[in-house]
C-alpha cells in the first residue's frame, strides 16, 4: 500500500488576503491572460467555482443558469445541452468558452455549423462582439471579476511552477484515500492505453491471440532500444514455421538469427557457421527474407541486454514452451510466470555475447526484474484486454493482481516520487505513478487530475 515517508513535507503556499474577487490585470501585470489556459475557464464552469450572484450578459441582461451542460471533450462547443434563461427567454443549446471573445473568430467558429446552436459565450474578457451567421449577437458572460482570488492564485502558482510536478508544494494536502482512489483509476487508464496497440495488432493478425501475443512479447524482449527490430523479427517468422522446428534448438536459433540478418557474414567459430548453413537451407526452402543487421542497436547497452543474448533467450523460450499466450492466461501467480521465463541459453552463448568473441562462461539467465517488466508490459495488458473483449472480469482482475505481486519498480521517476514522500510497494502503484507523472504532471493537466482538483479546492 502506498504510504508517506516520515521525511519533512515541502513548504506550503499560503495565499495572502486580497479583495473578495480577483482583478486579473492587477495580478498578472502587463498581459493579464498570458499564463492562463482555456481549460481553467472550463474547470470553473464545470465545478461552479465562479461568483454566481447577479449574473448578467455584457449587454446587462439577467442570466439564470438552469443546467450548465455536459462537458464536451471532443470536437465542438465546450458544453452541450445547457439550459439558461436570459431575461425572460428560455434557451436550450450549447456553451462555448474562451479567454478572449475574439478567439471565436481566430478559431473560425463562425464557419462551423457545430457552433450555430451556441446560446452563451463565456469568456474572461469580451474584447470583440461576436455574432452568429444570421447577424444575431451571441450573448456573452465575462468572468474576470467573478473568480475567487485564492482559487486563481493557486491555479497560477501551479501552472507557472517549474518544479518536478506543478503542485509539488501543495499535493500533500490530498488525503491518502483520495490519492489511493486516483491511483487505482490511473492504473486502469495506463492499462487501457497500453492495450490500444495490442488491439491494433490483434486486428492485423485476424484476432489470432497467440500470434499477436508473440509479436508484442518479442517487442518487449527488445526493451525500448530494440523494440522495433524485435517486433519485426516476430512478424517475418510465422509461429507455424517455428512450431515445425520446435524440437530442435539449433533450428530455432538458425531461423531467429538468420532472419535478424546476423548470419550474413563470414565467421571464425564453428557454431555460427553451422547456424548459417542451416539458415541458408531454410531461407531457400521457405522463401525467407532477413531484416538488415544494421537495424539492431548495441550502443550503451549492457552486454546482458545485447540483442544476440535476447534472441538466444527467445530461442530457448520457444524451444521450451508451446502456446505462450495460453500458458500466460493459465498462470495463477507471478512465480509461475517467473518459472516459465527461467531460460538458460545454449552452450555457445554461455561463453559469448557476440559471435566469434569468447568470454568467461556465464549462464545468462533472465533476471527477475527483466521478467517482471515482461509481465508489466506484455502479460498484464494482454490479460486485461482479453478479459475486456471476452467480457470476463476475472482476467482483468488477474492482471491487476499480478501487478500487486510484483515489487515496486526502480527508475528515476519513482525515485523522485520517493523524495516527495510517496513510497510505492508494488508495480501496481509504480505504474500508476508513472502514468500520473507522464500524462498529467508533465502535461500540466492539473484540471483533469484529482490531485489538482483537490489542491484547488483547499
Amino acid at each position: 500500500m502506498l504510504h508517506n515517508s516520515p521525511s519533512p513535507r515541502p513548504g506550503r503556499f499560503n495565499p495572502s488576503d486580497v479583495a473578495p474577487f480577483l482583478q486579473f490585470s492587477s495580478l498578472l501585470q502587463e498581459d493579464p491572460y498570458a499564463t492562463l489556459k482555456e481549460d481553467f475557464i472550463q474547470y470553473l464552469w464545470r465545478v461552479k467555482k465562479i461568483y454566481l450572484h447577479d449574473l448578467k450578459t455584457t449587454e446587462g441582461e439577467k442570466i439564470e443558469i438552469i443546467e450548465a451542460g455536459r462537458h464536451n471533450t471532443n470536437a465542438g462547443p465546450d458544453f452541450l445541452d445547457a439550459k439558461i434563461k436570459i431575461g425572460e427567454i428560455l434557451l436550450v443549446g450549447n456553451i462555448e468558452m474562451h479567454l478572449r471573445s475574439s478567439e471565436w473568430i481566430k478559431h473560425k467558429h463562425q464557419q462551423d455549423l457545430a457552433y450555430q446552436n451556441v446560446i452563451l459565450h463565456v469568456v474572461l474578457v469580451e474584447d470583440e462582439i461576436i455574432y452568429h451567421g444570421n447577424k444575431s449577437r451571441i450573448p456573452c458572460l465575462e468572468l474576470r471579476s467573478r473568480i475567487p482570488p485564492t482559487l486563481s492564485k493557486t491555479y497560477l502558482k501551479i501552472i507557472n511552477n517549474e518544479a518536478w510536478i506543478p503542485c509539488q508544494h501543495l499535493f500533500h494536502k490530498v488525503s491518502k484515500i483520495q490519492l489511493a482512489i486516483w491511483l487505482d483509476r490511473l492504473l486502469v487508464e495506463r492499462l487501457q492505453r497500453k492495450t490500444a496497440y495490442i488491439t491494433e495488432r490483434l486486428a492485423a493478425t485476424q484476432n489470432d491471440w497467440e500470434t499477436c501475443f508473440f509479436q508484442i512479447l518479442c517487442r518487449n524482449f527488445g526493451t525500448k532500444v530494440n523494440a522495433e527490430p524485435f517486433e519485426w523479427l516476430a512478424r517475418i517468422i510465422p509461429l507455424s514455421l517455428l512450431a515445425k522446428h520446435q524440437d530442435r534448438l539449433l533450428h530455432i536459433e538458425a531461423l531467429l538469427f538468420g532472419q535478424a540478418g546476423m548470419l550474413e557474414r563470414e565467421f571464425t567459430d564453428a557454431y555460427p557457421n553451422k547456424l548459417k548453413k542451416e539458415y541458408q537451407f531454410f531461407k531457400k526452402k521457405y522463401g525467407l527474407e532477413p531484416i538488415h543487421v544494421a537495424s539492431w542497436k548495441m550502443l550503451r547497452l549492457r552486454p546482458a541486454n545485447f540483442p544476440t543474448i535476447r534472441i538466444a533467450q527467445l530461442a530457448v523460450l520457444i524451444f521450451k514452451s508451446r502456446h505462450l499466450f495460453s500458458k500466460s492466461l493459465a498462470a495463477t501467480n507471478v512465480k509461475e510466470i517467473e518459472n516459465m521465463f527461467n531460460l538458460n541459453v545454449s552452450a555457445y552463448w554461455q561463453t559469448h555475447y557476440l559471435f566469434d568473441k569468447a568470454t568467461v562462461k556465464r549462464k545468462k539467465t533472465m533476471g527477475k526484474s527483466t521478467i517482471h517488466l515482461l509481465i508489466i508490459n506484455t502479460i498484464a495488458p494482454f490479460l486485461f484486454i482479453y478479459g475486456k473483449k471476452k467480457g470476463e472480469q476475472r482476467y482483468k482482475d488477474h492482471a491487476l493482481k499480478l501487478l500487486e505481486e510484483i515489487p515496486a519498480e526502480k527508475n528515476k521517476i519513482i525515485a523522485r516520487w520517493k523524495e516527495l514522500g510517496l513510497i510505492p510497494t508494488s508495480a501496481y502503484e509504480t505504474q500508476a505513478l508513472l502514468e500520473l507523472k507522464n500524462n498529467f504532471c508533465d502535461q500540466k493537466a492539473c484540471l483533469s487530475c484529482t490531485i489538482g482538483h483537490q489542491v484547488l479546492r483547499t
